[in-house]
């Protein structure tokens, strides 16, 4: 029986580069690991202590390291992002090589533009100006629908806050929010594939 092998994945907030690196299962289970960027300024670190991971990831997006904890069936099975604290957009992959590769090179897109926009001294508003207008556009269509736009606390009115890759649709009545991303082509595929959009409310 061959062995699971597991690829982990994140972009280097220094160099920029794509961090890519394969370990068996069985690796992973039996104990820590380090995933360095050649260019020596970030280390991806995971640890195991019998009943859960936890990831320390450098992430490309906010500059910081983010701590993260991943259950077992998550972490040596199928495929898991985990996502940054700042801008909720993910910023390592775990699963196999092909779909972890894949989302990297998506990530280095979106990484590539907030740096040109840092960088830039007309800085754009927005990451991607025609894929915020596209999933702005999309959200008018929504909510243009019979209960479109809705909250899980029963009240249908809600406001909308737009950032620089997202916007935030926010609850009137218990100030609930649920984050849209919109910068990437994909952002804009997962909204085109709901009909209708459900806050979650606030217990």
């Amino acid at each position: 029986m061959t062995e699971e092998l597991r690829t982990i994945g994140y972009i280097c907030p220094k160099c920029g580069k794509s961090v890519m690196q394969t370990r068996s299962a069985f690796n992973l289970a039996a104990g820590s690991a380090e995933i360095a960027c050649e260019c020596g300024e970030s280390i991806l670190h995971t640890e195991y202590d019998g009943e859960v991971y936890r990831l320390y990831v450098p992430c490309a997006l906010c500059g910081e390291t983010h701590v993260a904890q991943c259950p077992p069936e998550r972490m040596l099975h199928g495929a898991t992002a985990l996502a940054c604290a700042e801008t909720k957009q993910f910023c390592c992959f775990i699963g196999d090589e092909g779909t972890v590769e894949k989302n990297l090179r998506e990530l280095a897109i979106l990484v590539s533009k907030e740096k040109a926009q840092e960088g830039s001294e007309t800085e754009e508003v927005f990451v991607d100006n025609v894929i915020m207008y596209e999933v702005l556009s999309e959200l008018k269509d929504i909510a243009a629908r019979p209960h479109g736009i809705t909250c899980a606390c029963g009240s249908e009115g809600y406001g909308m806050e737009v950032r620089r890759s997202a916007v935030d649709l926010v609850c009137r009545e218990c100030g609930a929010k649920l984050r849209i991303n919109a910068a990437t082509d994909r952002d804009l595929d997962d909204l085109c594939c709901h009909m209708k959009l459900v806050i979650p409310g606030k217990a």
